[in-house]
């Protein structure tokens, strides 16, 4: 047998062998490996290199909040020795009672249960204290519902003074992702302490069906050669902006982004410094469309300078509730509630999960008194983290927006959790946060809530009065915030008008 071929067969193999060659040159270069999607739907998703500090987080994949209210409370300083009532996960009525006492008393003459004045330091004892306190979890930890008797309303620390009547509070709002060369400037000039996250540089992705429609809560992965990632979700409208210096500190040119809803798959590669935009088309989404779901968080500051701002949410949350509804997608809606305070206070932080009994919700928010805080700084950075982490939000298809309310930033010297990896981690979970400077907001706490609401996808909302300098003077127009081009309504109004914005692009 004549082991040589032919030469017409020889020349037909180096022809196709030319062809295929020529076939492959013309394919798209697999430039990153796919990231791996497990199976079934994920509550974790992780690149196929893992980088050197990985967002640690679950996916939204609770299905309803149709449950009594759970509680869990992180206590401070105030109550880090009482006793925990594990048959129902409670504080014994004992503990509460001696914190409602001391709301009539005054504050206790001992040191390590008075709060620090501002700047002062902390005596050695209440340090160590604190340290044990600022976990989120372990024995401290209280979890109740509303089956169980309700506890005493949460007092202050400190004596508060009496809420002004119910009047009308107005209120601004700018959308720094539209105005992002203002919003750049105003980091620019800027000078307080936060944590740095580089967002000059970003990019637009558009995710859309075969049939050109928007798809709203789809899954992104976002990852580079050298392990580099992060992860978001659009919003309604299909969108996410992405900042890649946020969270790569090389100079990587590609990324492959990776997009993912109802087990439809499709890739597109992020080319930096060519098209500010990119879109992935995803095939047409099977199924008839869902009746929309809301999940809306509260995060409060309830420190003692915050009473009116909670007096007023008291009273105006039914109608915003009632309002939301009757929009026209008729929303779904889930209510939670992330109240915190400071670690000298009698709780850092008061999370009450998901529900959809407006009444009983009404009743934890008539029950939250704001007290105590010490100095300026407040555990806000604690209590984002548990919104964005512990709440049970639910999984696809549903709209999660928080709603912060506060005056003052949070402590950057604690030592953890930080804003900024947990405003990325809400990126990553479809996670929009609308924050509210409340009166009394210095240039710090703007910059920082600036911060949270940009790189989420959300608007920066202040209050407004008839005099800036003067918070007491009413509602009106003006503002001390650094801010152009707003326009002012009643919070109430304006709140139901972003729920509605966001509502109205499904």
């Amino acid at each position: 047998m004549n082991p040589k071929l032919p030469s017409r067969s020889l020349t037909a193999l180096l022809a196709a062998q030319l062809l295929l060659s020529a076939c492959s040159a013309t394919a798209r270069p697999p430039l990153l490996p796919a990231p791996q999607w497990p199976d079934p739907q994920p509550l974790a998703w992780s690149p196929p290199v893992a980088p050197p500090a990985r967002p640690q987080f679950q996916a939204p994949s609770a299905s309803h909040c149709a449950r009594p209210i759970q509680t869990r409370e992180v206590p401070g300083q105030g109550m880090q020795n009482a006793p925990v009532d594990r048959r129902r996960g409670s504080a014994p009525a004992g503990a509460r009672r001696e914190e409602a006492e001391t709301a009539v008393a005054g504050p206790p003459a001992t040191p390590a249960l008075t709060p620090s004045p501002a700047g002062a330091p902390r005596p050695a004892a209440a340090s160590e204290a604190l340290a044990k306190a600022g976990g989120s979890s372990g024995a401290a930890d209280r979890i109740r519902d509303s089956r169980a008797a309700p506890p005493l309303s949460p007092q202050a620390v400190m004596p508060q003074p009496a809420p002004r009547p119910a009047e009308a509070v107005t209120a601004g709002m700018v959308d720094d992702n539209v105005a992002f060369g203002e919003y750049l400037a105003f980091r620019g000039r800027t000078q307080v302490a936060h944590r740095p996250r580089d967002v000059h540089e970003r990019y637009l992705l558009e995710v859309r069906d075969s049939a050109g429609h928007a798809v709203a809560d789809a899954e992104v992965a976002v990852q580079a050669a050298n392990g580099a990632a992060t992860w978001a979700r659009t919003d309604t409208g299909g969108r996410v902006w992405l900042h890649p210096r946020a969270f790569d500190g090389d100079d990587t040119r590609l990324y492959d982004v990776s997009v993912r809803k109802q087990g439809q798959l499709a890739h597109g590669i992020l080319r930096r410094g060519q098209k500010s935009a990119l879109e992935v088309v995803l095939p047409q989404q099977p199924g008839a469309a869902q009746r929309a779901r809301l999940d809306l968080v509260f995060l409060i500051d309830a420190t003692g300078s915050m009473a009116d701002e909670i007096h007023k949410l008291k009273t105006s949350l039914r109608s915003i509730a009632n309002e939301v509804a009757r929009l026209p997608s008729q929303p779904d809606l889930c209510f939670g509630l992330v109240a915190y305070r400071d670690r000298g206070d009698a709780f850092v932080l008061r999370s009450h999960d998901f529900t959809n009994d407006l009444g009983a919700f009404q009743g934890v928010l008539d029950a939250l008194q704001a007290g105590g805080g010490g100095d300026y700084p407040e555990a806000m950075n604690e209590a984002f983290h548990e919104t964005v982490h512990a709440l049970s939000w639910r999984g696809e298809g549903t709209t999660r927006l928080v709603l912060l309310l506060a005056d003052a930033p949070p402590h950057l010297d604690y030592g953890g959790p930080y804003y900024d990896d947990d405003m990325l981690a809400a990126l990553g979970k479809g996670i929009k946060v609308f924050s509210v400077g409340a009166s009394g907001l210095d240039r710090q706490g703007e910059y920082i809530q600036r911060q949270i609401a940009q790189y989420t996808g959300g608007r920066f909302v202040f209050l407004t009065y008839a005099d800036a300098q003067r918070p007491s003077s009413g509602p009106g127009r003006e503002t001390v915030h650094d801010v152009s081009h707003y326009s002012v309504d009643t919070l109430d109004r304006l709140i139901v008008r972003l729920v509605g914005d966001e509502l109205g692009r499904l």
